[in-house]
């Protein structure tokens, strides 16, 4: 679709029910869009309050306390004005985009005391914040925010390549939101935890959205089939130059356009800090005469003559010991010790692969000391190291592109072994064999060619789609299983609790008691279960009280009028019920009979003396006096007493972090014996206050209630295991070790 055609549509599509004239699908995209960044917007601003009542617990002083709750208090009173302010105002983006070039990032290198005066420090923070947001949803959402703007450009008027539109560029978005929250009066620190809370829950979830505008714009027919070929610049219309490394492969968008890499920013920012980092100093090496400074193709042909692993042999069983960081910068020097260049002088990396092979490092060290990753996938991803590398000079843009095909296949391996336990029966397991395969297959058969990644992706999406469809089938059934389970125990505890109760309170004959405890009970069970549909359950308790009410003598003249009133349909009642469970069918006659007598002769009951007798002995016992707790001789809690509100206090803190774990996410539990397990939260009984957890396979592993598992993680007994990706993970834990070794 080209430009013209673009026009040509948005002309076609306009019509009176679509507000301020857009076509149909961009007012879809639009609704979708506000209403899904609403919901998001309100995970973040309750991790809000959560955070601040957190630090407000953990205050050192009054004042300091008083100003979280203040800012907490703000926020709660405002926060329904700036979430439709903030949707409002994306909707607005819809009816006139503003143009989407690159967002200006403000640069505070050159601050001096002489400017500083011009921007207040919190404005600088504040927009320090706002850049590093909008930075990192454009290296995250790269591809997806290409083709949107691409499409986006095609259909709104006065839109061209040099000056695009996007709706839904993160720059735009994240301004919309500051601009919102400009109505909250809250200080630097409590406004830079509402921006960390809305990246962490809006901006790094808009992938999603940004999918499911690209899938509506295509269904459209905007550009379906999407290509990029970049601009014909005027650099890229120089011829190479003679540095240009002319045996690398072609370029390719993410690859090799400088463009494109421009929006990585997490991988810049790690490369900028490995440069500060480097021991040696003084000029590039490439202007050292005395060495021969490697290319990124003389480098890769030296790479091939390394074995693909340094510590097993790739036809051996790669499960075997454990897992090892490979130091791969010595390996790489040895090798280079080796070489004899064609100049004769020493051979030695350029500053840029250097950092590439440190990255790659840290990268394995992150991940083989990650204890979100279980044991036997960090041992088969210790294995990849080598090749890792290999693939990184070879295709750079293995850390600035989240699409890479190497480093979507890590990611699948870790996300699906993430449910692996030491003690699992591997040997025996489809999926791990299926993963030990893949990698053997990397050691075997990788030559450079990242095609092998991409048609392993392929295959390995496969068989994880076919292995998902039996596990949440299995999974479901757990979970309609568990639930029926426990609300049939819960239903069976409340019958016996109630009839407990009230039979306990009044003497009945045994013949009553039977008909309660062994016949009317059964329909009790049912009522409870199937209260949300048939609203029984307050008629079968209102049938046991009116029951015992009969049975017991009334002396005033409006209470035997009632009592007339009431037992034939309390009979008809009791019938109806115990017909319908079919209990003691045979004798159903009979009982009801006996009832029948019992109730008459309780009317008969008249005289004082024995409606005295009879209220005697109907009157509840006297509550026994609920021990008073032990106090000291002062009154004041004793030592225990005191030591139990510490305990529940304490308990009471990790109640808020179980109910923040979501259904879908895994845990670890550590038993007191020392083994671990893993698995994932399936099902929150809200009834029965019951997480149920289930295994890899959907089967039933564990059940607790949420006080249990506050206990569990309190103790150290129960950690929750991080879901994200594992290369963006890793990066982000290399770039805060590089600042804390940099700072």
């Amino acid at each position: 679709m080209n430009k013209q055609s673009g026009i040509h549509y948005l002309h076609e599509h306009k019509g009176p029910g679509n507000t301020a004239g857009l076509p149909k699908e961009i007012s879809k995209i639009r609704d979708t869009v506000v209403a899904g960044l609403g919901d998001l917007l309100q995970g973040a601003f309750d991790a809000v309050d959560d955070s601040l009542f957190e630090l407000a617990n953990n205050a050192r002083s009054n004042n300091e306390q008083n100003r979280y709750f203040e800012a907490m208090r703000e926020i709660r009173i405002k926060r329904k004005g700036v979430e439709k302010h903030f949707q409002s105002a994306v909707g607005q983006l819809f009816v006139t985009p503003p143009r989407s070039a690159a967002p200006e990032v403000v640069d505070h290198s050159a601050t001096t005391a002489d400017t500083l005066s011009l921007v207040q420090n919190d404005e600088l923070e504040e927009q320090v914040a706002m850049n590093a947001m909008i930075s990192k949803a454009r290296a995250y959402f790269q591809g997806p925010l290409l083709q949107l703007q691409t499409r986006f450009s095609s259909v709104y008027p006065n839109a061209t390549d040099d000056d695009p539109v996007n709706p839904m560029a993160p720059e735009h978005l994240c301004s919309a939101f500051v601009e919102a929250a400009q109505a909250l009066e809250i200080q630097i620190r409590e406004r830079l935890i509402v921006l960390k809370q809305f990246d962490r829950y809006v901006v790094s979830n808009l992938g999603m959205l940004l999918d499911e505008a690209n899938r509506i714009l295509i269904q459209a027919g905007v550009i379906p089939n999407f290509r990029y070929h970049g601009k014909a610049s005027q650099t890229a219309q120089k011829p190479a130059d003679s540095s240009t490394e002319k045996s690398a492969p072609a370029p390719s968008v993410e690859a090799e356009s400088e463009g494109v890499d421009r929006g990585a920013a997490i991988f810049e920012q790690i490369r900028d800090l490995l440069a500060q980092q480097r021991s040696h100093g003084g000029q590039p090496r490439a202007a050292n005469p005395n060495v021969h400074v490697l290319g990124g193709a003389e480098l890769y042909q030296i790479l091939t003559q390394l074995p693909q692993s340094a510590d097993v042999q790739a036809s051996d069983n790669l499960s075997r010991g454990e897992p090892v960081v490979v130091d791969l910068h010595s390996i790489v020097e040895n090798l280079l010790q080796q070489q004899k260049t064609s100049d004769g002088k020493p051979a030695a990396l350029n500053e840029s692969d250097e950092d590439l092979i440190n990255l790659v490092s840290m990268l394995f060290e992150f991940i083989l000391d990650d204890y979100n990753l279980s044991a036997p996938i960090q041992v088969l991803i210790s294995r990849l190291q080598i090749p890792i590398l290999k693939v990184v000079i070879k295709d750079k843009s293995f850390f600035s592109r989240a699409t890479h095909p190497a480093r979507k296949l890590l990611n699948s391996l870790a996300r699906a072994g993430i449910g692996w336990s030491e003690s699992d029966e591997k040997t025996r397991d489809k999926l791990y064999e299926q993963i030990h395969n893949i990698v053997l297959r990397i050691l075997n058969e990788f030559d450079g060619d990242i095609s092998l990644f991409e048609q392993l992706n392929e295959e390995f999406d496969q068989f994880l789609a076919k292995e998902n469809r039996k596990a949440t089938l299995v999974e479901q059934r757990t979970r309609e299983s568990e639930r029926g389970r426990i609300k049939s125990q819960k239903a069976q505890e409340t019958v016996d609790n109630l009839l407990q109760e009230r039979l306990n309170k009044h003497q009945v004959p045994d013949t009553i008691h039977n008909i309660l405890t062994n016949g009317w009970s059964r329909v009790m069970f049912l009522a409870y279960l199937r209260d949300d549909v048939e609203h029984r359950w307050n008629q079968s308790v209102r049938v046991v009280d009116d029951l015992i009410w009969c049975l017991h003598p009334h002396l005033e003249d409006d209470e035997r009028d009632q009592w007339v009133r009431v037992v034939p349909g309390l009979l008809k009642s009791l019938r109806a019920g115990l017909e319908e469970v079919s209990y003691n069918s045979a004798g159903l006659d009979t009982m009801m009979r006996d009832l029948k007598h019992e109730l008459t002769e309780a009317f008969r009951a008249h005289a004082l003396a024995e409606a005295q007798e009879s209220s005697a002995r109907s009157v509840p016992p006297t509550p026994a006096r609920a021990e008073e707790p032990e106090t000291d001789a002062d009154g004041a809690p004793t030592a225990i007493q005191r030591q139990q509100e510490i305990e529940d206090a304490a308990t009471a803190e990790y109640v808020n972090k179980i109910d923040a774990i979501d259904i879908g996410h895994w845990v670890e539990f550590n038993l007191v014996n020392g083994a671990r397990f893993r698995c994932k939260l399936s099902a929150i009984i809200e009834e029965a206050d019951c997480f149920v957890f289930v295994n890899r396979m959907g089967l039933k592993v564990i059940e607790k209630t949420r006080i249990d598992l506050a206990h569990e993680m309190r103790r150290g007994r129960l950690t929750v295991l991080e879901q994200g990706a594992l290369i963006d993970r890793a990066l982000d834990a290399v770039v805060g070790s590089l600042r804390r070794n940099t700072g």
